[in-house]
Formats: C-alpha cells, structure tokens, sequence
C-alpha cells in the first residue's frame, strides 16, 4: 500500500501544486474553527518556525527525507492560510453596534443603492449617528427605507430618522452567521428609516472614491435605464443579468428560480464573464479577420483577446464585482492573457491560481456558498472536460452520416446537458449544507434556459451596452426580453412539478469537509487512484441521515420557543412573531411550509407537548423540558423537569439539570437541545461561535435586557 501510494504521488509530481490551494485554505478553516481569537503573532510566528525548519534541512549535510521537506511545505502553507486570516481580520476591524439604538439621527454617504418591489435599500458610508460617540460608530451602515424618498444617488451625503441594531446573530447554533459576513465587509449596523429622508449634498466625490462611486452610479443609471425599457417581472431579470441587480427581481420570479435550479443565471459568473469574453473575441477577431490587410500583418488574435479583457473587467465592474465575478473574471483573464503570451489556455492550474488569490486577498470567503459552489463546478467541469478532450474524434463518429449544422447543434446540446449534470452534482453537497434544499429537475430547465441565456440574451446584452451612450438601447433590449420570458416561463413550469425541490436538514460541518476533500481528490488526480476519493464523498454525505435536528428552540430574546413532533415537524409558540427566525429554523430542520400551532391548553396532536396557562411541558425520549411563562410553574417544573426554559429572570434556586432563563438567552443567544435517553445535549450560537472579534456580547456595562415586557 505504501508503495502503491508513493508511486502514485511520483507519477503525477506535475499535478502537486494544485494542492497548495487546498493546504491553504486547511490553514483559514483551522483560524475560523476555534472558539477564541488567537494572539496575533502566531501565524507568522508558525510560518517563521516552519521557514527556519526547511532551510535546515536544505542546509543539513546527509540525507533528509523527502517526505518531511513535504511536511514542511504542506504546514507551511496552512500557517500562511491561518496568517492571512488573521491579517485580514486585523485590517477590516471597525466598530459595530452593541444594542439597539433610536429613533437616531443618521448622516452619512451612500455607497450602494438597492430598489426593491416594496422599497429601497441604501448603505451608508462614514455614518454619524446621534447618541453614538465617534469612537464607537460604524463605518457603514444599511438602512431599509419605504415610502416616498428622494433620489438617492452614489456619493450623495443624506440625513434621516432611523433606528439601528447590530447585525443579527445566527437564529440557532450553527446556523448563517451574519455578524460574521457583515463584519468583513465594514457594516456595523442595520436598520429602517422613518419617513421621508433628505440630500445633504450631492454626488462629493474625489480621489479613488470617484472611480469606485462613478462605477456603482454608472451600475444604478443602467438598472434604471433598463427598468425603465422593460416591464416587469422582465426588467427584473434582464437588470440581474445586466448589472447583477437582482434587487428588482419579485420575490415569486426568484423563488420559482430556486425551485427549479436556474437561480445561478442571475448571479454574475463563469457562465456570464466567459460569454461577454467569447463574443468580444470572436466577434472582433472575425470582423478583422474579414480585411486582408490586418489579418495578413497585425497580430488580429492577441488584439481581440485584449478587447475582450477589457470587456470582460468592465463587465465585472459593472456587475459589482462579487466574489464569483472575480473568480471567473480572474479565469477568464488567465485565459486570454495566455493567448496574448502564446501560451496555452484555460487549465486546472489557472483554478488553482484564482483559488489561491482570492484566498489570500478575503480569505473569510473560504466559508461563503459563493466561493465553494463557483470553485467546485469549475474544478469538476475542467476535470471532466480533460478526460474527454482526448475523445472528441471518438464523440463525432457516431455523428457521421447527419447533416453537419445538425452535428453542431446536437454536439452542442449534449455539452450543455453534461455541463449541467456536472456543476449540478459538483454543487449540490454546497447548496444542500447552506440552504437545506435540492432542485430535483434543475438538470431539465437548464438545458433549455442555458442555450437561451447563452444564444440569445447575452449577445443581446453586449449589443445593448454598445447602444446605451447613443440612447438607443430600445432596439436591442426589447428583443432581449424574449430570452428572459422563456426563462421565467421554465422556472414556473418546473418549479410546479410534483417534487420540484428535496428539503433537506442540515449537514454536518464534517460531512461537507470531506466531501470537499474527497471531490478534490476526484478531481485533481489523473490516475485510477483519482477513485479513491468517492469513498470520502460517500462517507461525506452519510452523515446527513446521521445528524438529528433539534428537539427544541428558543430564540435569542426568548420570544419565540420551537418543538419537534414525533414525525419531524416544527410547532412555534408564536405564529406572528419573529418570522424570519421561524424560515431559518424550518429550513435547517428540512421542514417546507409554515410550522404547526402551538397549543393554547391541552396535548398537542402528537402528544408529546402539554400546556396551560403557566407554561408547557415538553416529553421526548424520557426527558422533560419545562416551557415557563410565569413564576407560579416554577417551583414543581424546577423539582420535575431534566430542562427549565423561562422567558424571564430565574432568581431563585432551580435544581433542574439545566436550566435557561432570560439572563441565559441575553448572554448565550438561541440555544437549541436535543433530548437523548442517555441525557441532554444543549448548545448556544455564542457557546459554538466563541470569543471573536464579530460576535457581539453584552458588556458588563450593557443594560440587561428588559423583562417587562414579558
């Protein structure tokens, strides 16, 4: 086996470095994994260490074995991901609200606007907030607004009434942590205006704010002009296609196109970067190629590689520049920079190498849905492709006797058909451990809405932005439009198939590592031993049908309590309150749909749940948690219950097991508890995120909360 094992490794020595990504990134999980913030010099205290160790061995006379030179290099690699990590927490540090605040005066510049069906959406920039000292303000701020308001635009410096709060915590351990996301991007605070708010002053841009605030003005103008061409809902998504404005996409459309796996067109990506790249390319080489003089003297090839660079940046630019716009903006570069160089193109080696960027500049991407879906349909498609791409003759054979634009088409649907089935299987293990969810038929509506987006709405597209400086975008994005109708029409269609989506409770942490590192092995591998790699995958997705939802939730300021019944579903306390929390806690429990009442007296259906006026008693597998509302219950529940859960301060000794009460909830945030024979397992969101720089805690000086009103 070990034989085996090296003779392997030497046989495909060349394909060593593309796991340097991989250590890497080992590096930036171990960082975000522990439960408190480490002293600053250690990664570069463990990356010196580790550099002083190979230069010894270099250095050392007789021999060295090479697998600890390895060794040393694999550690090393990891420690300059746990470096990185540190350094970029380090550096977007800023303040974040500790509480509640307001009704605030609230001045700052706009950096990024968003309408909505319902309203508009603005973020703040530099914000000064009434009542806040400077020292403890946010440097940014996102404020929902509704009503009549003015017009905002980017770099424009408003005043308005608001009330702020800090960026919610996870609805239940382990679930999104949106303090930690809002953290790395410099948003301290969030919150709804009240009424109408007003322009200080307008459009005081300098500097480089002038570029990045002229291109999000530049984004807004174009969303508005295409808004304004079309109507709904196919303004919406020719703007999300456009300019990655998916804002003005109606709820319903969306949801449809979550249903049906098509949601991925409307984020700008490979699919959207390398069509803009391709048609500028081939279009401008084909238009050059048609004069004889440049084609014979100039070097037309490398002159329509650098425009559709050029295309392709503005492009992203233009679309926001998210995370998956830049990995495909940086393949895409690769790509043509290579036919510039005269070297070859698009390879596993360039995916290794955007990996390894876009770690190292936002390392906290690592853990985002958008970095693992986009990076692991890429790697499987060009692991895929590079199996085939020897058998290309053999796949036209068969093709021989039919007509040749009929080859073509059938060729090219059959590589739409493979592409999807294996960016649909590569991302399906992501978007099951992030949304709980499987587009069962996604397979079918994107061989028709892929040709569509691809033939149809994107050449239209480039036309358009060609057309726009001249006003004359009318004549190309109403024909565009038709492409969007066709895929709106599919995503409703199958969205209301029978099936159409597999709800599905939360993976395991472990489960996706090894699926990941087990895809890796499939992939970047050539040899036969490349299978080694499924095993892991299998055992990765396994631990789904081991992990059990919780038996009970409560939220985080214990207005809203959550049971399991006997055949999986969720009843709540409230049916009105905290909605949002209830959405998060269906979708990691694998429920669709709104969860059962909450009996007012009496057992519930499945028995397990019994209430009165004073609280609930909840049984399951021989444990008994104790729901109080009020003191009265609190003397026999704390002699009788395994778990006493109260909605207010518990002052008094409780000899139960465990007990939670309000004080609990205000330090610890939600917790959730799973009820075994053997005992209780508890776990809060502060208890698993630990003492880190985005999770906000109570002070000792933070007034408690509030108990009155319960």
């Amino acid at each position: 086996m070990r034989q085996s094992l090296k003779h392997n490794l030497l046989t495909e020595r060349e394909r060593w470095v593309l796991w340097l990504p991989i250590f890497f990134a080992a590096g930036i999980g171990v960082y975000f994994g522990l439960n408190q913030e480490p002293p600053t010099w250690v990664g570069f205290a463990a990356m010196a260490s580790l550099a002083i160790a190979w230069s010894g061995t270099r250095w050392k006379k007789g021999y060295v074995p090479a697998g600890l030179i390895y060794a040393l290099l694999i550690l090393g690699m990891a420690a300059a991901g746990f470096a990185a990590a540190q350094i970029r927490t380090a550096d977007v540090a800023a303040p974040m609200l500790s509480k509640r605040t307001g009704p605030a005066t609230l001045v700052g510049q706009v950096s990024h606007l968003e309408t909505f069906p319902a309203g508009s959406r603005i973020t703040l920039r530099s914000p000064r907030i009434s009542g806040v000292p400077p020292h403890l303000t946010p440097s940014h701020a996102r404020i929902r607004l509704r009503g009549d308001q003015p017009d905002y635009l980017p770099g424009d410096w408003i005043r308005l009434r608001a009330i702020l709060t800090p960026p919610s915590p996870p609805a239940a351990p382990g679930a999104f942590d949106f303090q930690r996301q809002s953290y790395f991007r410099g948003l301290g605070a969030v919150g709804f205006g009240l009424g109408r708010g007003e322009v200080v002053a307008r459009n005081q841009l300098s500097g480089f704010d002038n570029l990045t605030l002229g291109i999000a003005h530049l984004r807004q103008a174009i969303t508005k002009i295409i808004t304004q061409s079309l109507t709904q809902p196919l303004a919406g998504v020719a703007a999300a296609l456009m300019t990655g404005e998916r804002s003005a996409v109606s709820p319903e459309i969306m949801q449809a196109l979550r249903d049906s796996g098509l949601a991925h067109l409307l984020s700008i990506s490979g699919l959207h970067i390398g069509l803009v790249a391709g048609i500028l390319f081939t279009s401008l080489r084909a238009v050059l190629a048609a004069i004889p003089n440049f084609a014979l003297r100039y070097p037309i090839k490398k002159w329509a590689a650098t425009a559709a660079l050029a295309g392709a940046l503005a492009y992203a630019l233009i679309a926001g520049a998210t995370l998956p716009t830049q990995r495909a903006f940086l393949m895409a570069g690769l790509a043509l920079l290579a036919v510039i160089l005269d070297r070859r193109g698009l390879s596993i080696r360039s995916v290794a190498c955007a990996a390894l960027i876009i770690l190292a500049l936002q390392p906290e991407s690592l853990l985002g849905a958008s970095f693992q879906m986009s990076f692991a349909a890429v790697t499987a498609l060009i692991a895929t492709y590079e199996v085939y791409r020897g058998r290309r003759k053999i796949a036209r054979h068969g093709y021989g006797q039919l007509p040749g634009w009929l080859t073509t088409v059938l060729l090219y649907l059959g590589g739409v058909l493979l592409t999807t089935f294996v960016a649909g299987m590569a991302t399906a293990p992501f978007a099951i451990f992030h949304f709980n969810r499987f587009a069962e038929y996604g397979l079918a509506a994107n061989l028709v809405a892929v040709p569509v987006t691809a033939l149809w709405v994107m050449p239209w597209a480039i036309v358009s932005f060609l057309l726009m400086p001249f006003g004359l975008q009318w004549l190309s994005l109403e024909p565009m439009s038709w492409g969007p109708e066709l895929v709106i029409s599919v995503a409703q269609t199958v969205a209301a198939w029978p099936g159409a989506v597999a709800h599905i409770a939360t993976m395991p942490t472990l489960g996706l590592i090894l699926i990941a590192l087990g895809g890796s092995w499939l992939c970047l591998w050539r040899g036969r031993w490349r299978f080694w790699g499924v095993p892991a995958m299998a055992c990765g997705l396994l631990t789904i049908t081991l992990t059990r939802s919780p038996d009970v939730l409560v939220d985080g300021q214990g207005k809203l309590l959550a049971v399991r019944t006997i055949a999986g579903e969720m009843m709540f306390s409230s049916q009105r309150r905290s909605r949002f929390e209830q959405e998060i806690w269906l979708r990691i429990s694998g429920n669709q749909g709104p969860g059962l009442p909450w009996p007012d007296t009496g057992l519930s259906s499945d028995g397990r749940l019994s209430c009165d006026s004073l609280g609930c008693l909840y049984r399951a597998n021989q444990r008994t948690v104790a729901l109080v509302h009020g003191d009265g219950a609190l003397i026999e529940d704390c002699w009788s219950a395994d778990v006493v859960i109260s909605t207010e301060p518990i002052r008094s000794r409780c000899p139960a097991a465990k007990v939670i009460d309000r004080f609990s909830l205000w330090r610890h945030g939600g917790h959730a508890l799973w009820l075994n024979e053997d005992g209780v397992r508890v776990e809060s969101v502060n208890g698993q995120r630990g003492l880190r720089p985005w999770s906000t805690r109570p002070s000792p000086h933070t007034t408690k909360p509030d108990t009155s009103e319960n």
